[in-house]
């Protein structure tokens, strides 16, 4: 068994190191917190996941690490292996606010822009806002994304800054003020893109399948063991060809999309 284990190793490894071939106009970054056992406690192990889409508008599972921190040495740890590896071409980069990520980034990867994901914010600002309120309240943000322009969101969200202040939800006010220019990032690119580039939703959904598949265990051992069986289930995943074909007719349109 022991044997066997490391041949399984071996192959998950080489996977996690293999070359990144070609451009990936689109970066989706998300960190994932399991759970290992040591010296009689149960502390955090902090994995971190990228997938991408690349020139012929399909999704690829770029690579896993385990991460000290979600920070910026966690991050910038982790895209300087992907940048290593190959990763070129990238124009926006997915993710949440995640602390150090829009600072890493730039230094990697300088010319592609940061999109925050549409989603998170929404439950960020909703923190700020009575329970009662939160259907009106999404209807608002909601609003503010749906616009046909760059312009027009700007200019609607100016509205629902001042009627959130008006509504006497200032948290929420400034919250949107201070950081609702980091949503609009894909206004920039071809609008038949603008749905699967404004949200981090599908490398979540890959997410929640590592989460599902690792829950059985409860702690793990250590943190090697954890990576390994999480880079496993990636590796199946992007083995049995579960891709989407995002782009595909307007791939050639990302290079030249500017503001």
């Amino acid at each position: 068994m022991s044997n066997l284990n490391k041949k399984i190793y071996t192959k998950i490894e080489a996977w996690r190191n293999r070359r990144i071939e070609g451009e990936h106009p689109y970066l989706y970054l998300d960190g994932i917190v399991m759970k290992r056992s040591w010296a009689g406690e149960v502390r955090n192990v902090l994995l971190l996941v990228a997938s991408a889409v690349n020139a012929e508008g399909f999704r690829e599972i770029l690579g896993i690490c385990e991460g000290a921190k979600e920070d910026k040495s966690g991050w910038s740890s982790f895209l300087r292996h992907l940048v290593d590896r190959g990763l070129k071409g990238v124009q926006l980069v997915v993710s949440d606010a995640c602390r150090g990520l829009v600072e890493s980034a730039a230094d990697y990867l300088p010319e592609a822009r940061y999109q925050r994901c549409m989603v998170h914010f929404y439950r960020n600002v909703f923190s700020h806002v009575p329970s009662t309120r939160v259907r009106e309240v999404s209807h608002m943000l909601k609003a503010i994304h749906a616009q046909e322009s760059r312009a027009a969101a700007d200019e609607k969200a100016r509205t629902v800054i001042a009627d959130l202040r008006a509504s006497r939800m200032a948290k929420a006010a400034d919250l949107v003020e201070q950081a609702v220019h980091e949503t609009l990032a894909y206004y920039a690119f071809p609008d038949i893109h603008w749905r699967k580039s404004r949200t981090n939703n599908p490398l979540e959904r890959i997410m929640k399948e590592i989460r599902r598949r690792t829950r059985v265990v409860g702690a793990f051992p250590d943190g090697q063991s954890c990576l390994n069986l999480a880079a496993a289930r990636l590796r199946h995943i992007a083995g049995n060809g579960v891709v989407d074909q995002m782009l595909h007719e307007h791939a050639t349109a990302l290079s030249a999309a500017t503001l």
